[in-house]
């Protein structure tokens, strides 16, 4: 069963953007989502892109994707990757369709001379998180995330 990644067309927004509203039920926040398919579409393919996205397809069927972006390091004064979301259907887990994408992504990152590839795993997701250790990846243990959005950032920004 071979799994083709491939870059996401703009013919891929509605399977994006359902893949998220799934990855968003899965991790128990589907009220968080948001975006709109022309949001989506404008982020991906607009005049400006704030991301790029892969999809993973077996038989021309598509059953993942990984939406991604360049971040940067000013400890290494390089780029690096930050996977946003990577996602996989369900009946399609364990088809290796994640470590796919994740290999294809790692490639990428290699090829744009990118210092590092990173992500977040809710730390619930043990299943994920043996996944993630096992091509390599390691625990940031002594980081936490930090966020400001909606009214409190209104209010940092002096505008609410």
């Amino acid at each position: 069963m071979t799994i083709t990644i491939r870059p996401a067309t703009s013919d891929d927004v509605g399977t994006i953007l359902g893949f998220v509203r799934e990855l968003a039920t899965f991790e128990r926040e589907p009220e968080a989502v948001t975006a709109t398919e022309a949001m989506m579409h404008d982020a991906l393919f607009g005049a400006h892109p704030a991301a790029e996205a892969l999809i993973a397809e077996q038989h021309g069927t598509r059953i993942g994707m990984a939406v991604f972006y360049h971040n940067f390091s000013t400890w290494t004064g390089q780029r690096g990757i930050w996977l946003d979301d990577l996602y996989v259907t369900p009946a399609a887990r364990g088809s290796g369709a994640g470590r796919a994408l994740l290999t294809h992504l790692a490639g990428i990152a290699v090829d744009r001379d990118c210092a590092r590839f990173e992500w977040w795993v809710l730390d619930w997701n043990t299943r994920a998180i043996e996944f993630y250790q096992k091509v390599g990846a390691e625990p940031m243990g002594d980081w936490t995330t930090q966020r400001v959005s909606g009214d409190a950032l209104r209010r940092l920004a002096g505008r609410g």
